[in-house]
């Protein structure tokens, strides 16, 4: 379980054992279990949802948590601490999201439902990526892993900023002002150098209820608090509180949270499923997005800002390596299945959300076929000249 590829190899069996349940004779158990109603109470704030909508508005809220302070810990102490580590990554996640999300409208251009979807396929599922990686073995270059992290936090920042923007509901004036007062409570806590973790998570408790009530998606809260937690501890040079959080999450995330959400989404009922089904628009052009925009993207403009000087090949990274690295970037599983969650979940038919689960699960397996493929075919790192 100390393995990188765990994480990766758990997505798959958790995801094959919700599509072998939803097309079994248990497959009414499958479906009765994520409608189970869930609910708390306290006075007069209830929260009152199903299992499904527990897992994907409250333990994902912990995964972007763990996002949020990653991409601080990042920013100020790591591999994108500097500019010129930024560049590379920075313009190939935006290749990844603009291409794949430009073919998905192509295909659907003409189905306004259907139009709510165009950011499913500019996701990076990074546990899922990184695990095909890990398979592969000590022939792929750190350079090479560093980048795939890289580009996927860039990739995380962008699914965060696009579900704020386009994947908001009805506003609650009242809870949107107790998720500010909660917010500014945080900067508080960081403007009084208060490094006491509960103190952050009761906050950060009080603001994921408020943003949940608010009409803005319940996961932001989770990045908003990640960003919070401070790195340092000004009384004591050694500790680290975001790191203790961070290796705190890590597993639970990895191996419990990220394998429950795959099983509760990637259930898909394969009864009467044709070949024309898979080439309906929505699964098209998510399954072309994915494993066609993403290498597209990713390698167009990474190539341009290479050749005209702003960027360089990751330090002992062949053109293949990079190619295959492109190419697994296109697993956007958790993450596609998220957005497609929120895309769909107003009025979106049976039809459509089994359509947009077929294509996450073709372009993600393809990509991760392909690029697995391409790494053990061919040399990921530059040959050394004896």
């Amino acid at each position: 379980m100390r393995q990188d590829s765990a994480s990766g190899i758990l997505l798959i069996l958790a995801a094959v054992l919700a599509m072998v349940l939803d097309n079994s004779p248990l497959s009414w158990f499958y479906d009765a279990l994520l409608s189970t109603p869930v609910e708390i109470r306290v006075d007069e704030l209830h929260l009152d949802k199903p299992l499904l909508l527990w897992i994907n508005d409250g333990l994902m809220a912990v995964f972007f948590m763990l996002i949020g302070l990653e991409v601080k810990r990042e920013f100020l102490e790591g591999e994108l601490s500097r500019p010129d580590q930024i560049i590379l990554p920075g313009v190939g996640a935006i290749g990844g999201m603009l291409v794949p999300a430009a073919i998905y409208y192509w295909l659907n251009k003409g189905d306004p439902l259907a139009l709510n979807g165009w950011a499913i396929p500019a996701a990076t599922d990074i546990a899922f990526a990184l695990g095909i990686l890990a398979l592969v073995g000590n022939r792929v270059p750190v350079s090479l892993r560093v980048f795939l992290m890289a580009l996927a936090i860039f990739d995380d920042l962008g699914a965060v900023v696009i579900i704020a923007i386009f994947y908001t509901a009805d506003l609650s004036v009242v809870s949107l002002t107790i998720s500010l007062v909660a917010i500014l409570g945080l900067f508080a806590l960081n403007l009084l150098k208060i490094t006491r973790i509960s103190a952050y998570i009761m906050l950060g408790v009080i603001l994921w209820v408020a943003v949940l009530k608010s009409g803005v998606h319940a996961t932001l809260a989770g990045v908003l608090l990640g960003l919070m937690i401070p790195l340092k501890d000004p009384k004591n040079s050694e500790r680290s509180p975001l790191r203790e959080v961070e290796h705190g999450l890590h597993q639970w995330v990895a191996l419990l949270i990220v394998p429950i959400f795959a099983f509760a989404n990637a259930g898909v009922s394969l009864s009467g499923l044709t070949v024309n089904a898979l080439l309906e628009p929505i699964p098209l052009g998510i399954a072309a997005g994915l494993f066609l925009g993403k290498q597209i993207g990713i390698l167009t403009f990474c190539g341009l800002a290479i050749v005209m000087g702003f960027a360089r090949l990751p330090n002992g990274a062949s053109w293949w390596g990079f190619y295959a690295t492109s190419v697994l970037c296109g697993i956007g599983f958790t993450m596609s299945l998220f957005i497609a969650s929120l895309a769909f979940e107003q009025g979106g038919s049976n039809v459509v959300i089994m359509g947009d689960r077929l294509g996450i699960l073709l372009g993600s397996v393809l990509s991760a076929v392909v690029g697995f493929l391409i790494m053990k075919l061919f040399n990921p790192a530059v040959d050394k000249v004896t």
